[in-house]
């Protein structure tokens, strides 16, 4: 029994030291309670009166765009911005009220800020100050009977990190307008909320756009603390996209067709260019180069554009994508696929030849060679190489049954054709049918369809003698009319068969040019050309090695028909182009080069501010075996086919193959798919 004492003692003391503890912790409470109520409660009473909640619009983070190799194109960056709401009209009391009592917050002037609030009246919402500060925040709420028609909005700002890198194919966003609001509103938007205006950005918008939020803020006005409280619901961010876009392949076509532009002779008139070049296996596009250049920046900035880049966009036409949207005489480069429907046709075989004497009549109109050259004779790989006009003259009145024409006969339609009006209504649009379809089969004249807005359809022409000019020809109703008839009216001449046989009545892009030069190096097999590779959720991107959405897949469009032994013809015709000797069009070009190219000059006869100048243009595609690549490249006023437009697509090709490590290619001389460090200090990306 007295053993057990001791032990109930210890329990006794363990009770009554709980007991204690929990003693002082009441007392605490109550202590902490007396002082919150008598010491901080009118502190707290304050707060809780002053506090103020508001709600905010919460933009969604648009998509990112990466190129194919993971870089990043354009990004998004958060910013809470103040913005003055323009719905209705404001009058000018109260915006210079606005502007006196905002501006020295905003560390501007009242006019400055004046002048950005009246700028611009198409915009919903017209930024006032981007990033703006916590205490820039809390002096708007705590004014807000002072500053109508002010708000703050968390915006997302759109950047692109490398400038003028491939600025009219990513496009840029633009804020919503009055013009524009219904469109938008109804689809769930919000005014804060920007949209692709032009590019990439337009074409996927519904991909890159989000789904708008809100986010809950408190204000306190006596101490201009702003919290947030959460979101309600969340913005969901849009889907990142991957291009088929190499960054470092555009980067290097960009510097070269600069550098080439500004050391030619003919600088003074060159006001546009473009490049294509397309992967030959999928018709994925590896770079589009339309110039003068465009930073989408300057759209994005939130900051008025300066004179000098305001100059530069009203004069330079950089806001054309010229690769699509721009259509010039192709030139010489339609020889190939002329040859190919007289082939088929039967107009000529591959045995034929004829002796180029300079030129030749048709009635008693005169056409020569360029720069009075004379062939002697050829046969179609030759005509193709030399570029004989004289030949592919013949081709045209061949197909369109004119007979006879020489250097000193000026030829004639079959009698069986009665009258000559007959001849034109009759085998006349039927050859220049032939001519123009089969060019159009390979994607020449019609838009190719690549994922981008604005592109722009090819054009057709003949010279018509009643109005002594020439007139756009509607080739699909030429043909419906004689499938339905077996005529179609028009006011032609047969010169304009010969025209056509050498590519000077037909407009097309470069993009069109591309496609076509792709076809020739799969054999007549067409493919579909395209920008967007692969779409990610938005946690995903390119380099963390999640899988995509969805992958655009290869397509072919169609097959133009003709032999192997048709194709074999031209292929090796077009590899003469660059190695057939003195007279060959593109001798000495790829002289050292390692590996094989199929090309085709095309110097075509245009007016630029009232001057007689030439449409330097070249189509190839290379290695001539198994081709990888497929190029188009076109300069207005750049002269020769071969001696600017062939120089630009010798230096890409290099490019190309040593950034992907051809074994071809000298060791040294291998690059990376980075795009280089020094971009954002060269010469293609110094814009005003």
């Amino acid at each position: 029994m007295n053993q057990d004492k001791p032990k109930k003692m210890k329990k006794m003391l363990r009770i009554n030291t709980v007991y204690f503890i929990i003693f002082l912790s009441f007392t605490g409470l109550i202590l902490r309670g007396a002082y919150v109520q008598i010491v901080k409660g009118p502190t707290f009473r304050n707060a809780e009166v002053n506090t103020q909640f508001v709600r905010v619009a919460e933009t969604p983070q648009r998509g990112w765009i990466y190129d194919a190799n993971g870089q990043v194109l354009a990004w998004d960056t958060p910013s809470d911005t103040i913005v003055l709401d323009n719905f209705t009209s404001i009058p000018k009391t109260t915006l210079h009220n606005i502007a006196n009592e905002l501006a020295p917050v905003l560390n501007k002037t009242p006019q400055a800020l004046y002048h950005t609030m009246t700028t611009d009246k198409t915009d919903l919402q017209i930024p006032l100050e981007t990033n703006a500060t916590k205490s820039q925040i809390a002096y708007v709420v705590e004014h807000k009977s002072d500053l109508p028609n002010v708000e703050i909005t968390q915006t997302y700002q759109r950047q692109y990190p490398e400038g003028d890198l491939a600025g009219q194919v990513l496009g840029y966003v633009s804020s919503i307008t009055a013009e524009n609001k219904n469109q938008y509103l109804n689809k769930g938007y919000i005014v804060s909320q920007k949209v692709g205006t032009t590019g990439i950005e337009q074409e996927y918008e519904s991909k890159l756009q989000g789904k708008p939020g809100e986010e809950l803020l408190t204000v306190d006005p006596s101490t201009g603390t702003v919290q947030t409280v959460g979101s309600a619901p969340a913005a969901t961010p849009g889907d990142n996209l991957q291009l088929t876009l190499d960054g470092h392949m555009q980067a290097e076509a960009q510097n070269i067709i600069m550098n080439d532009i500004n050391s030619s002779d003919n600088k003074s008139l060159i006001t546009n260019a473009a490049a294509v070049m397309l992967n030959v296996k999928t018709g994925g596009v590896i770079s589009m180069v339309s110039y003068p250049y465009l930073n989408p920046n300057w759209f994005t900035s939130g900051k008025p554009m300066t004179s000098a880049q305001v100059n530069y966009l009203e004069n330079s036409g950089a806001q054309l994508n010229n690769a699509i949207q721009d259509i010039q005489n192709p030139g010489s480069t339609v020889k190939p696929a002329n040859l190919l429907t007289a082939l088929k046709q039967g107009a000529v075989t591959p045995d034929y030849s004829l002796d180029d004497e300079g030129g030749l009549y048709i009635g008693k109109t005169w056409l020569n060679e360029d720069e009075g050259m004379r062939f002697g004779w050829l046969d179609p790989i030759r005509a193709i190489a030399v570029s004989s006009d004289v030949f592919f003259y013949q081709v045209g009145l061949r197909l369109g049954k004119w007979f006879g024409s020489s250097s000193v006969s000026g030829g004639s339609y079959p009698p069986s054709d009665g009258s000559y009006q007959h001849y034109l209504n009759t085998d006349f649009a039927k050859g220049i049918n032939a001519l123009f379809q089969g060019e159009w089969d390979f994607g020449l004249g019609p838009k190719t369809g690549i994922d981008l807005p604005g592109e722009e359809s090819g054009k057709f022409y003949i010279y018509d003698t009643s109005k002594e000019e020439e007139v756009p020809y509607d080739l699909q109703a030429s043909e419906e009319s004689i499938k339905k008839t077996g005529e179609y009216a028009n006011n032609g001449t047969p010169a304009s068969l010969a025209e056509a046989g050498i590519g000077q009545s037909q407009s097309f892009t470069t993009m069109q040019l591309a496609e076509y030069a792709m076809t020739l190096a799969n054999n007549g097999k067409k493919l579909q050309p395209h920008l967007l590779d692969k779409v990610y959720s938005p946690t995903d991107t390119p380099t963390n090695g999640a899988k995509p959405l969805s992958t655009v897949k290869t397509k072919v469009t169609g097959q133009v028909g003709g032999s192997q032994t048709y194709y074999d013809l031209i292929k090796q015709a077009m590899y003469e182009v660059t190695t057939g000797g003195q007279d060959a069009t593109a001798n000495g070009l790829f002289t050292d080069a390692p590996y094989k190219v199929a090309a085709k000059t095309g110097t075509a006869q245009i007016t630029i501010h009232n001057q007689k100048t030439d449409n330097s243009v070249f189509i190839c595609y290379a290695p001539l075996d198994h081709p990888q690549v497929a190029m188009a490249i076109m300069i207005p006023g750049g002269g020769y086919g071969a001696s600017l437009a062939g120089r630009i697509a010798r230096q890409m090709l290099d490019a190309y193959f040593d950034e992907h490590h051809a074994s071809f290619m000298p060791k040294q001389d291998w690059t990376n798919t980075k795009i280089p460090s020094n971009w954002l200090s060269s010469p293609a990306n110094q814009l005003p």
